[in-house]
C-alpha cells in the first residue's frame, strides 16, 4: 500500500499535537506541585536567542494548520498569538486539532504536485506539495514540538521519549 499525502500529514499532526497537549498538562501540574510560577516555564528558552516555550507551541500549531490548508489549496487560518497560560495553549491546540479534523482524505489527496508558495521576510519559497510536506512542513513542525519538549525537560519536567511519541 502506498502512503498518501493525507496519511503523512493530518494524522501525524493530530497525534503529535495530542501528545504535546499531554506534555503541557504535565508541565502545568509540575509547576503547581513545585510552586513554580507557570510564566517561568512558558517563557523558558533553551538559549537566549531562541524562542520561548509559548512561541514554540504556537508555531507547531501554525505549521500543522497551515500545511493542511495549503495542501488542500486553501488559505491558512490565522490564530492570534495571544496565549499566556498553559490553559490558553491547550485551547489553541484543541482549535488546531478541530481544524485538522475538518479535512477529509479526498481534500488532501492528489496534492503531491500542487504549487505551494511560502513568503518569508527575505524571500519566497516555492515547492511541490510533496516537497513542501517532506522537506519544509514536517521538519519545521517537529522542530518546534521537539524544542517545546526540550525546554520543559531542561526545566525539570520528568518526561521521556514515550511522552513525545504517545501511545503506540
Amino acid at each position: 500500500m502506498r502512503a498518501s499525502m493525507y496519511s503523512l500529514s493530518i494524522p501525524v499532526f493530530r497525534r503529535t499535537l495530542t501528545n504535546l497537549s499531554m506534555i503541557l498538562d504535565k508541565a502545568a501540574a509540575h509547576a503547581e506541585v513545585r510552586k513554580i510560577d507557570p510564566a517561568v516555564l512558558l517563557g523558558a528558552r533553551l538559549y537566549p536567542d531562541m524562542l520561548p516555550l509559548t512561541r514554540q507551541v504556537q508555531l507547531a500549531s501554525d505549521f500543522s494548520k497551515g500545511t493542511a490548508a495549503r495542501l488542500a489549496g486553501d488559505a491558512p487560518p490565522k490564530f492570534d498569538d495571544v496565549e499566556v497560560s498553559f490553559a490558553e495553549l491547550q485551547e489553541r491546540i484543541a482549535r488546531t486539532i478541530t481544524f485538522l479534523d475538518g479535512f477529509k482524505p479526498e481534500k488532501i489527496e492528489g496534492s503531491e504536485q500542487r504549487a505551494i508558495e511560502i513568503k518569508t521576510p527575505d524571500r519566497t519559497l516555492r515547492f511541490s506539495g510533496l516537497d513542501f510536506l517532506a522537506h519544509w512542513a514536517l521538519p519545521s513542525f517537529f522542530f518546534h514540538v521537539t524544542t517545546a519538549y526540550a525546554i520543559l525537560r531542561h526545566n525539570g519536567l520528568e518526561i521521556g521519549k514515550q511522552d513525545f511519541l504517545g501511545p503506540v
